[in-house]
């Protein structure tokens, strides 16, 4: 478990330096960051895609279940806020 708790009003965007794109030698969306690369399974690149800065983490999980039904919140949060944590992602808050 994470010792960082994202608001699920936070709006989560890329940190610093962070990209995703889609590596067509490994079939796979990956994290591009200074000096390494994290390969993601679906799941984690179905959430970072709507990782925009401008959608909340309610409105992630919403558009999540529109797409694959049930999606439990503490999942998508808890994914979230491990990538916070290592500041893969920022997390932007009215």
């Amino acid at each position: 478990m994470t010792g960082l708790t994202v608001p699920t009003t936070g709006r989560p965007r890329f940190g610093r330096g962070v990209r995703m794109r889609f590596d067509r030698t490994r079939g796979k969306h990956v994290l591009v960051l200074p000096e390494t690369v994290v390969v993601l399974n679906a799941t984690g690149a179905a959430i970072l895609e709507l990782c925009d800065g401008q959608r909340t983490v309610s409105e992630i999980v919403a558009a999540l279940r529109e797409q694959y039904g049930e999606v439990p919140d503490e999942q998508v949060v808890g994914y979230i806020s491990k990538l916070a944590e290592r500041r893969h992602l920022e997390i932007l808050d009215d």
